[in-house]
């Protein structure tokens, strides 16, 4: 019989996305998508090994202290379930290697980044390579940016965007940095670099202010891992599902389907076709 395909998406300690990443779940086509707090998930009450889909949501986790998310990145690697000798970095590790498809959005990317999870370019999941930092202009930044799509990047993610997609952004800390030049040529090389920030023609990708918000190494806002079924971008998809959360909604004629819900629509398609 087939199994409903079952998101989930973690709260707590200072996510503030979460009920527009679940919605934007069940918008895609998942059957659930439950929001659970990371204290239900630490002492057993919720198992990773029970869903398909993982949403590390957008917010300001533990109030970016340590910097953003990587409080909340410690705690995913070393936390160990309660009355258990299993660590959660277990249930992480098994739900990569079951094949099932994470997204990180804004602070989710940067806890995914600080992990070691992106861009993992040695496939362990474990070494921090890159992470994200304070924007080049020095505030936070809320706009609307354009994103250019790489075509021959292997994310499940992007499948079907012809060139570009328009989203918000909201944070102080986005800006792409590799751990090292080495590291950059290897992200490109390997066409991880998923999503840049780019013009209104979705052409040509770059490092000026404020197309590109935070200054990120060669205008990166988003990147996947070998497989394409783990990926981080610092837009929010979650936030664009529907014409009415354009901002000019009212002035132009849009589709009825937000740029955002792609990402989850094919998150969606790709659970039922190969997990389900």
């Amino acid at each position: 019989m087939t199994q409903k395909a079952r998101a989930i998406v973690i709260t707590g300690n200072g996510t503030n996305c979460e009920v527009e990443a679940a919605h934007a779940c069940r918008l895609g086509g998942f059957d659930e998508a439950v929001i659970a707090h990371i204290a239900d998930i630490l002492t057993g009450g919720v198992r990773l090994d029970d869903f398909h889909f993982l949403n590390l949501t957008g917010g300001f986790l533990d109030g970016d202290d340590l910097g953003s998310a990587k409080a909340q990145a410690n705690r995913l690697r070393y936390a160990r379930i309660a009355g258990s000798e299993e660590h959660l970095l277990d249930q992480l590790i098994r739900f990569i290697a079951d094949g099932k498809p994470i997204l990180g959005v804004c602070n989710g990317f940067q806890m995914m980044a600080k992990m070691g999870l992106l861009p993992s370019l040695d496939g362990t999941y474990l070494n921090q390579e890159a992470t994200l930092t304070f924007n080049d202009c020095g505030r936070f930044q809320d706009r609307w940016v354009y994103l250019k799509v790489n075509p021959d990047a292997p994310s499940i993610f992007t499948r079907g965007i012809e060139k570009g997609i328009y989203l918000p952004i909201r944070h102080g800390e986005g800006k792409f940095v590799a751990a090292s030049p080495a590291v950059l040529e290897q992200i490109e090389n390997r066409n991880l670099s998923v999503l840049k920030y780019t013009d209104a023609a979705y052409e040509t990708s770059v490092m000026e202010f404020p197309l590109n918000p935070n200054g990120s190494q060669n205008a990166i806002a988003g990147i996947c891992d070998a497989t394409g079924l783990l990926m981080g971008l610092m837009p929010h998809p979650e936030a664009f599902v529907h014409r009415t959360n354009h901002p000019r909604w009212t002035r132009e004629e849009l589709p009825e389907d937000g740029d955002g819900l792609i990402l989850f629509r094919n998150a969606a398609e790709y659970v039922k076709k190969n997990l389900c």
